[in-house]
Parts: structure tokens; C-alpha cells; sequence
């Protein structure tokens, strides 16, 4: 529940420059989060599901390794909402390792796709 409420911080669009990798070569560090939520998979082991448009240079990987620390007690979603502030990568969390972290989907509206490949 603390995840997921500091998670909630990070909707919408933002300035993601504190969650940026230092070598992100994106010339705006603004994003719009549409969803970032988490899914209990069962088996011990829980997900972050991410939307977005495009995504920065470790984005995601920040995102998570700061939500873990709410999740261990260590940060509070006021926390989070500082970091985002700040703008500045050393507000945030740690890089999550990237071990477990995969793409499970691209959506493309159609009309964005060359003919024949829809």
C-alpha cells in the first residue's frame, strides 16, 4: 500500500530528471506516467507495471529501486515527491538491478505503423 501510493506520485507528467540515467542523451527530461502500479504475481514476487509514451535512461529502473526503499520504511511517498522535485539523480533512490526486468508489451496506434503491418 505504501508502494503504491508513492508510486501514485509520479502520474502524470513531470520532470523526470532525478530518475534519469547521468548518460541519458533525451534532450527533455519530461515524461508523462500513465500508469505505474504494482500486481501481486502470487508466488512472492510482485510487478511494477509502467505506461508511458517513451521512457528515459534507467527510468524505470530508478523508479523502482526508490519504491523499494518506501517498501523497506526507509523513504515515505513525501519522499518520493521530494526526489521528483529536486530534479537532480542524487534526491532519488538507488538503480534497481536489472536482473528481472523485462518488456512485455509495445502497443502503436495503427495509423502509426507502415501500411501491411497491421
Amino acid at each position: 500500500a505504501a508502494m503504491q501510493k508513492a508510486a501514485e506520485r509520479l502520474l502524470g507528467t513531470h520532470d523526470f530528471t532525478s530518475f534519469r540515467a547521468g548518460q541519458c542523451q533525451s534532450q527533455s527530461p519530461v515524461r508523462t506516467m500513465e500508469t505505474l502500479r504494482f500486481e501481486d504475481e502470487g508466488d512472492g514476487h510482485i510487478s511494477l507495471i509502467a505506461e508511458a509514451r517513451s521512457f528515459l535512461h534507467h527510468q524505470i529502473r530508478n523508479i523502482t529501486g526508490t519504491l523499494v526503499q518506501v517498501g523497506k520504511g526507509k523513504w515515505t511517498a513525501d519522499d518520493v515527491t521530494a526526489a521528483l522535485e529536486a530534479r537532480a539523480r542524487a534526491a532519488a533512490g538507488p538503480t534497481a538491478p536489472a536482473e528481472g526486468l523485462y518488456l512485455t508489451r509495445v502497443d502503436y496506434p495503427k495509423d502509426q505503423l507502415p501500411s501491411g503491418q497491421a
